[in-house]
């Protein structure tokens, strides 16, 4: 009878600790899961934004600009065209209905360079977000300029992209292509763009469709200007927004970013359940102790019954 009782006795502390065991391994999984950061791919080259889960709301509010004053004319190009925004987004300036110039929104106000067209031009902003929502349409400025180059040689030159922002990686080349009309060829191109490298300087003999490209070595947002003049010494301009991704200063990547979340996690969720196990595990045997003398003090009346 003693040995039956024994054997009992070590089954019911085998039982309790397997229940423990079971138990935080059951918590683990389900730590590990709710908690581990879920890793986003980063941007691809050439474009720009975040992915995001839940839908947001495009931006509500427009630029306004404030310089220069409706109805005033002008006699050089580029002209300073500045005013007022909401946050940090994006701002893009268009003259004549065609995209002129990018820049990024800072304290609340913008400034930037545009090329004129001879005669009228009306000016006008639109903000984008960093997932590319449009905001209002700002108010209309019209300007004159009264281009002597154009009454010399009878044509302008007029530089121009379908994006006022691109992206690329930190480390890899960003390519942006150009729309160059007008002029008369060959045309020289200077290309700042922004990091205190050398300027690029390119030669094209024709109008048409223009390739530029760069890698920058940091992380950042970049202010690009681009100068293109042709044979007759006319020239325009160009300043759009470059954005090479990654962590910003020399941190480390996004990567590093996230597998060094991934680490900070990690210890707290792996100590969780060794705390709930250390707790269980004497909690359980003392369930299984106490169900053991219920049991054992049943069979000692059955066996006295019986005798």
């Amino acid at each position: 009878m003693v040995g039956v009782f024994q054997s009992f006795d070590r089954s019911k502390l085998l039982l309790s600790v397997l229940l423990a065991i079971i138990t935080a391994t059951f918590l683990s999984t389900g730590a590990v899961s709710a908690l581990t950061p879920i890793p986003t791919p980063e941007p691809k080259p050439g474009s720009y934004g975040l992915e995001a889960t839940k839908t947001k709301a495009p931006p509500k509010s427009g630029a306004r600009i404030t310089v220069p004053s409706n109805g005033a004319s002008f006699s050089e190009s580029p002209i300073t065209v500045s005013g007022i925004c909401p946050g940090d987004l994006l701002v893009q300036l268009y003259n004549n209905k065609v995209m002129v110039g990018s820049v990024a929104c800072k304290n609340g106000s913008f400034s930037i360079e545009i090329g004129l067209f001879p005669g009228k031009n009306e000016l006008s902003a639109l903000v984008y977000d960093e997932i590319d929502q449009q905001g209002p349409k700002s108010n209309v400025v019209t300007v004159n300029f009264n281009d002597t180059n154009f009454e010399a040689f009878g044509q302008t030159i007029t530089l121009t992209s379908s994006y006022g922002r691109r992206s690329a990686s930190a480390g890899s080349q960003l390519d942006w292509p150009l729309q160059l009309s007008g002029g008369t060829g060959p045309y020289a191109f200077n290309v700042d763009w922004g990091d205190g490298t050398d300027a690029d300087l390119k030669s094209q003999s024709l109008a048409g469709i223009i390739n530029i490209n760069h890698v920058y070595k940091q992380a950042g947002i970049y202010s690009v200007n681009i100068t293109v003049k042709d044979s007759n010494d006319v020239a325009a301009f160009l300043q759009v927004v470059a954005l090479a991704n990654g962590k910003v200063d020399g941190v480390g990547s996004q990567g590093d970013e996230n597998d060094g979340a991934l680490n900070s996690i990690q210890p707290k969720v792996l100590w969780a359940p060794t705390a709930v196990a250390a707790v269980m595990i004497p909690f359980t045997y003392w369930l299984g102790r106490k169900s053991q003398v219920v049991s054992l003090r049943k069979r000692m009346l059955k066996e006295r019954d019986k005798a």
